[in-house]
């Protein structure tokens, strides 16, 4: 070889050797802060330090190679950032995937880059932002609950101004409240990857939601917006829930109209691996894409379930489509969750107040019957009913159309029995 080739071929070499090296060597820096800092950072489920938690990455990570050698990330990266006694925090890193595709048309498969390097995030205190009460009803024993059901449009017309909207920069949920201090329940992949949402609510417009909390084990996730007097939804446990019952989905799907309805009845309980973790309702109700969750009701206007998904084909090759069958994630999940926050969701009952004590009884039928229910000023069913309360004051009202209401004051005991039955008066002129 002639010696002019010989330092062509060897500069060439070099030249490439230099571009691979330095594109592997030129490193570049990924800072995540947070106030307050000493926060725990995951990336794609995997704990990676504490805040301020600084990573030398490859250039390639930042920016596109310059050459088909340079290192590429070939994912998508997420970061979790939280601590003990403050919100959680999710941010997408990443922005992709792109394709690599050479002058010569040739494609080099897809590739992500950091949206940048720099990542602040602010935490707030649980205490701010959980504010409120949480109502739950019935939660275990295995009791018959008396309680009449309501008329489904009776439940949709209490129910749906609870019920939200939620858009985010690429999708689009429902969620509704669980506190009136405008806490928000929805699905996690509704909010995974945001750090707020544009919140829809009927008599207030649009209103930001912060992203406060996201599940990594069920599918779920809360959404705090500001303000207080919010209208929001009591839940049930499981332990309510059997095949058969009539349920009320409400939510926002695609292509239809916002607060659409549909009904259909409970079909199995119980987990579901391809589902993924926790207890699941599965329903007929139609569920759609944008549903996702919304509440799923039963007939006394507890939330018995987020929905979530839908089945629409068979696996393996023949993919038969599938009518009928929607999943939703159940409201004790959901209890479980909101428990880290409220110690008092897990109470049994829909009366507030603590368990600890025991459990009482309280049998209220009225003249007229049907009159409507309310115990500690949220509504609970209509008379006659016999309604579990747990030790403690409470104030009984009964109210009816056309009637005076009634209301007394109530100390129910430890496994006591009681009965109420209240005449009302016609309303004078």
């Amino acid at each position: 070889m002639q010696p002019s080739r010989r330092h062509c071929l060897y500069a060439s070499l070099a030249l490439l050797a230099f571009c691979v090296t330095a594109q592997r060597t030129f490193a570049e820096t990924l800072t995540i802060t947070s106030s307050p800092p000493g926060a725990t950072v995951e990336i794609n489920g995997v704990v990676v330090g504490v805040t301020p938690y600084i990573a030398k990455f490859p250039g390639g990570y930042f920016h596109k190679t310059h050459t088909v050698f340079g290192t590429r990330l070939e994912h998508g990266m997420l970061a979790r950032v939280y601590k003990d006694g403050y919100s959680v925090q999710e941010i997408e890193l990443t922005d992709g995937p792109f394709e690599w595709v050479a002058l010569n048309g040739r494609n080099h498969g897809r590739y992500w880059l950091f949206k940048t390097d720099q990542i602040k995030v602010s935490l707030d205190a649980a205490s701010a932002v959980f504010r409120g009460t949480v109502s739950t009803s019935a939660l275990g024993g295995s009791r018959v609950d008396l309680r009449p059901e309501i008329p489904v449009e009776t439940v949709v017309e209490r129910a749906a101004p609870a019920v939200v909207l939620l858009d985010g920069t690429t999708k689009q949920g429902s969620g509704f409240f669980v506190t009136d201090t405008g806490v928000i329940a929805t699905n996690a992949h509704v909010a995974r990857g945001e750090s707020s949402l544009i919140v829809e609510c009927q008599g207030r417009g649009k209103i930001l939601g912060k992203v406060v909390y996201v599940d990594n084990r069920f599918d779920l996730a809360l959404v705090k917006v500001d303000g207080n007097n919010f209208p929001y939804l009591p839940l049930a446990a499981v332990s309510q829930i059997r095949p058969g019952q009539t349920v009320i989905a409400i939510g926002n799907p695609a292509m239809g109209m916002p607060d659409t309805v549909t009904k259909g009845i409970v079909s199995a309980v119980g987990p579901d691996k391809e589902a993924g973790s926790g207890t699941w309702i599965q329903t007929d109700a139609a569920i759609n894409p944008g549903n996702s969750g919304g509440p799923l009701l039963n007939t006394r206007g507890e939330v018995v379930g987020l929905n979530t998904q839908k089945a629409l084909v068979t696996q393996g090759s023949d993919h038969t489509p599938l009518q009928g069958i929607g999943f939703a994630l159940s409201a004790e999940d959901l209890i479980r969750v909101l428990r880290r926050f409220y110690p008092e969701a897990s109470v049994a009952s829909p009366g507030g107040g603590s368990s600890d004590l025991g459990i009482g009884s309280v049998a209220i039928a009225s003249d007229p019957a049907g009159a409507e229910i309310y115990i500690d000023g949220k509504f609970v069913g209509q008379t006659p009913s016999t309604i579990r309360l747990p030790s403690g004051a409470h104030r009984i009202e009964v109210k009816s159309q056309g009637k005076q209401n009634w209301q007394r004051d109530l100390e129910v005991l430890k496994d006591s029995e009681l009965t109420l039955h209240p005449v009302l008066a016609e309303v004078q002129p």
